[in-house]
C-alpha cells in the first residue's frame, strides 16, 4: 500500500499506466478523518475520456477515482485505468 500525504496528490496530471491516457488533474481528496486513509482523488478539469468511461460522482458532479487504482505517484499519479473499468 503506498503511503502518501494527500496535499502531495494535489494539481498532478493523472494518468493511465495501460494506455497513457489523461483523465485530469487531482482537485481535492476524500479521506477517513480518523486514519487519514485515502478514499478517493476528485478530478478537476476532467478530460472528455475520463467523463465518457462512467467514472462515480460526487455530491458535486466531480468524478471520483479509487485510491485503491494509484500505483504509483511522482511528477504524476499513475493509476491502473483496468481497475476502473
Amino acid at each position: 500500500m503506498l503511503k502518501i500525504r494527500g496535499a502531495e496528490l494535489l494539481d498532478k496530471i493523472v494518468i493511465s499506466e495501460e494506455t497513457g491516457r489523461k483523465f485530469g488533474v487531482v482537485g481535492d481528496f476524500k479521506f477517513i478523518v480518523e486514519s487519514g486513509e485515502l478514499l478517493t482523488l476528485l478530478l478537476s478539469e476532467p478530460t472528455k475520456y475520463a467523463r465518457e468511461i462512467g467514472l462515480e460522482q460526487d455530491e458535486k458532479g466531480r468524478l471520483m477515482v479509487p485510491f485503491s487504482t494509484v500505483k504509483s505517484v511522482g511528477d504524476f499519479v499513475i493509476i491502473s485505468e483496468k481497475e476502473i473499468i
